[in-house]
């Protein structure tokens, strides 16, 4: 029997290790997308001796460059046949105003259009049981998708955590949309928030960030800890048969039907799709 296959972004991560490591432990054949190589292999060298699993494969990508992602899936096409997990856990949170040399502002490069554009390209590698778990945040629900989003990620002056914001709602209304087409093929999409994590992500390169981690880190949920609702919703028979849905705390969300059935579903979907099309 072929071993089934794991995907992993943000797998030199934090949270992405202790993905990893779950998955890995599980039995999987696990292939970790990588920002940086050497810290994927550093993971990927402690999660073998720890799980015993050595069927472990580092992906280098830049999730900011779509190119790089239609890379990577043509190199995870060459190491795989098949795709069982695919957890889209990579996220940033850009201090500053950064335009990729596509054109996107960075944030929504790293946190929506890229997982967007893998789960777009590896569907074809899933089948029935194939389970996507994108990790989004709380602040879904103060997020806005103006007509700047792709390009500035918000209206307006840049200011780091509404364009974050904007990028989880919009993951939540992909996740949304993915779920209600995949639904006849068995394919289930979810959504897990983590809550507040101690990762790097929640450094402000302020003065107060030393501060900040002497009273607050300490006070936050450690990544394993943010880590478990995904872990969960990738690995527990219980999900078997659950789409469409958010969790957090290891438990369903229970949201609001604007966001359950929210107005710029279906014009969000389309308007990435004709941006995406040189890469899709």
């Amino acid at each position: 029997m072929m071993k089934k296959t794991a995907i992993i972004t943000g797998a030199d991560g934090g949270m992405g290790y202790e993905i990893t490591k779950a998955v890995a432990t599980a039995g999987y054949h696990v292939i970790m997308i990588c920002y940086t190589s050497f810290k994927g292999e550093e993971n990927k060298s402690k999660i073998v001796l720890e799980t015993g699993n050595d069927d472990i494969e580092v992906v280098q990508s830049d999730l900011s460059s779509m190119q790089s992602i239609v890379e990577a899936t043509e190199d995870i096409k060459s190491r795989t046949e098949s795709v069982e997990l695919l957890m889209n856990n990579a996220g940033t949170m850009c201090t500053h105003y950064i335009k990729t040399h596509e054109g996107f502002e960075y944030t929504v490069a790293v946190n929506y259009l890229a997982p967007y554009l893998l789960t777009r390209k590896l569907i074809p590698l899933m089948h029935k049981g194939s389970r996507i778990v994108n990790m989004v945040s709380c602040t879904y629900a103060i997020g806005k998708i103006g007509p700047n989003f792709f390009a500035k990620g918000t209206e307006g002056s840049f200011w780091r955590i509404p364009i974050y914001s904007n990028t989880k709602l919009a993951l939540w209304l992909f996740t949304r949309k993915l779920s209600e087409l995949l639904k006849e093929k068995g394919i289930t999409v979810n959504a897990a928030d983590p809550g507040i994590v101690s990762t790097n992500i929640i450094r402000m390169e302020q003065w107060f960030d030393p501060i900040t981690d002497l009273l607050f880190r300490p006070c936050i949920r450690t990544p394993r800890q943010g880590a478990d609702t995904a872990i969960r919703l990738l690995l527990d028979e219980r999900y078997d048969n659950t789409t469409g849905k958010m969790f957090a705390s290891s438990k369903e969300r229970k949201l609001k039907d604007k966001y359950i059935n929210h107005i710029q579903c279906e014009s969000l979907w389309n308007d990435t799709e004709k941006i995406l099309t040189d890469f899709i």
